[in-house]
């Protein structure tokens, strides 16, 4: 049984889509292992940081919310 022939969206070569392939069905073997290596890719460093701030809005907003008036 022969595998469809893709181009990849990257780099432009062409290869055969197997079904045990890693990555991304557009993307040859290379570039998916090239996007799976780079960290800076997913930008766990801004993620991080949202979280930190939305978790000191969530903060701020509970103490408005919820605080007592004496």
């Amino acid at each position: 049984m022969s595998y469809p022939i893709k181009t990849c969206v990257v780099c432009g070569e062409q290869f055969e889509l197997k079904p045990d392939k890693p990555g991304f069905a557009n993307r040859c073997p290379d570039c998916s292992e090239e996007d799976a290596a780079d960290p800076r890719s997913r930008g766990t460093d801004a993620e991080r940081g949202n979280s930190e701030m939305n978790a000191e809005r969530r903060k701020a907003i509970r103490d408005l919310l919820y605080r007592k008036d004496s």
